[in-house]
């Protein structure tokens, strides 16, 4: 017989991953402001191997405008400033030599718009993945009574497995709502 309280706990660590989830792919998106989560994603040769930007270079954000790359090694910042150009970035590098500025434009009323599609997207995949969830163990409690779970026992973990679901759809809406604040203020 299955434990109500673990597998409402499983449930929840499910759905509270699928939100980390969503606030780590929302970091990647430009929002008009400087933020080193831009650049992570970015590998750069160094030494005959892959390895993130960070790993070869301090990023650092001097104004809300601009990230700048302070590379350990001099002689890297040719391959770091190529890795930032074939990036999916879409912002070209300054280079003076010691260090690579990326300068963040203001993006248009358009694009904002299309930033804003772009995030309710993946919000949507997330709620999508957390309804999922619910599914997978609302079929498991289902299951249990077949297995020797008491009906109201498992009636009583259906709500408290609706009420968790409940609370991270308006987590996610929350998520979503500041990240559009954000993207749409100029």
């Amino acid at each position: 017989m299955i434990d109500v309280k673990e597998t409402l706990s499983n449930a929840q660590e499910e759905m509270d991953m699928a939100c980390m989830y969503l606030e780590e792919q929302l970091s990647h998106i430009r929002a008009g402001r400087a933020n080193v989560a831009l650049v992570d994603g970015i590998k750069v040769e160094s030494y005959g191997s892959m390895v993130p930007l960070n790993q070869v270079a301090n990023v650092s954000t001097p104004d809300p405008r601009t990230i700048a790359i302070r590379p350990w090694d001099k002689k890297a910042i040719r391959d770091i400033e190529k890795a930032i150009i074939n990036s999916s970035l879409g912002i070209t590098p300054d280079n003076n030599g010691e260090i690579i500025r990326l300068c963040i434009p203001v993006p248009t009323e358009e694009r904002r718009r299309e930033l804003t599609k772009q995030c309710n997207g993946i919000g949507e995949k997330t709620k999508v993945s957390i309804r999922k969830t619910r599914g997978e163990y609302k079929d498991t409690l289902k299951k249990a009574v077949k297995d020797g779970l008491a009906e109201d026992e498992q009636k009583d973990a259906e709500e408290k497995l609706q009420k968790i679901h409940d609370k991270y759809i308006k987590r996610i809406d929350d998520i979503l709502a500041e990240k559009n604040k954000e993207i749409m203020t100029v």
